[in-house]
């Protein structure tokens, strides 16, 4: 194609953009109405197949569809439900050796008459593999081959030729995502557990607790409190973080001892002064198992730097706000 020169939309192809968009939004959302409406027990036997197999959750279409597999098995793998995708071509040269007995497989295909998936249909059949359909079409060949059939809704695809797929691909993402979440809701999937599995980005960032974070036992810079300030100068120097604890007989945080302190105190008699003289009482504490960003927002608030971590009063460990800022947390 050569190149023309680029002129601005005029009202009418403006206005036909937004036609055509809305159009598609409409479709496609009438399309996942219908189909939550229509929801039966056959969903709900879908669920089973995938909770009660021992193995892994197989997913294969072809062409768009197949796009849309390996997004369902992205998502099923990321929330609680191992899953991976197999090239249903690929299949019939090898991969179906990928597919073991005890798992289970879901195929989607619009028409349900895809011919690169009757190897995968004949394999499932022939080794007993549980088999869940997804497909616009009740009665063909990988509908009355399944354990389980999942029917698209009856509407036209939002391409006005009606080729593209659009609107089924939309259907059968919604499909992958609700049993992804049904799944997720049986196995009783907390968000700790989401954190196992995304400890990159922001979503992991978001879900790490002060425990994975936090520096514990040797790392500790703690003190009696009649320990001298010249000791307590030397473990916060040692330790690198600005800061010491002091602990009572019990072994319990009760007061902390800043840069700050040591400047309010300052004095030809400052080292022989003990850490219970000059330290600040009651120090801020977060839990273990709180939220990074919780205690981040908790030094932003106190205009602090370090904050221990104890649990029933004793310290446990120490955050610094450079652990938080490493670990992306903002």
């Amino acid at each position: 194609m050569t190149g023309t020169a680029k002129t601005d939309p005029t009202p009418a192809e403006v206005s036909r953009d937004i036609d055509a968009a809305q159009r598609v939004f409409r479709l496609e959302a009438d399309a996942l109405r219908v189909m939550g409406e229509s929801l039966d027990e056959r969903f709900v036997t879908a669920v089973d197949l995938i909770r009660r197999a021992a193995g892994r959750t197989v997913v294969t279409g072809m062409g768009k569809s197949g796009h849309i597999a390996r997004k369902i098995s992205s998502t099923l793998s990321s929330t609680g439900t191992p899953s991976f995708y197999v090239h249903p071509g690929e299949a019939s040269h090898g991969d179906l050796g990928m597919i073991a007995r005890d798992d289970v497989v879901i195929a989607l295909s619009n028409s349900g008459e895809t011919p690169e998936l009757s190897d995968v249909i004949n394999y499932c059949r022939r080794f007993n593999v549980p088999l869940i359909a997804i497909t616009g079409r009740a009665g063909s060949s990988l509908a009355d081959n399944a354990d389980c059939t999942l029917l698209l809704p009856a509407i036209a695809e939002a391409c006005p030729m009606g080729l593209a797929p659009t609107t089924s691909t939309t259907a059968m993402l919604a499909i992958g995502d609700a049993l992804a979440i049904a799944l997720l809701d049986r196995r009783g999937f907390t968000a700790e557990d989401f954190q196992v599995l995304h400890p990159g980005g922001q979503l992991g960032q978001n879900l790490l607790r002060v425990s994975d974070l936090m520096h514990s036992e040797e790392s500790l810079p703690l003190l009696d409190a009649n320990a001298s300030v010249g000791d307590a100068i030397l473990e916060m120097t040692t330790k690198g973080f600005g800061c010491a604890g002091v602990i009572d007989t019990q072994g319990q945080l009760t007061g902390i001892i800043t840069d700050g302190d040591l400047r309010r105190h300052m004095s030809d008699t400052l080292l022989q002064l003990t850490c219970g003289h000059v330290m600040t009482a009651d120090p801020k504490t977060i839990r273990a198992q709180a939220l990074a960003s919780e205690a981040l927002g908790l030094m932003n608030a106190s205009k602090i730097t370090s904050l221990f971590v104890a649990e029933d009063r004793h310290p446990v460990g120490i955050l610094h706000i450079h652990d938080c800022l490493r670990a992306g947390i903002a």
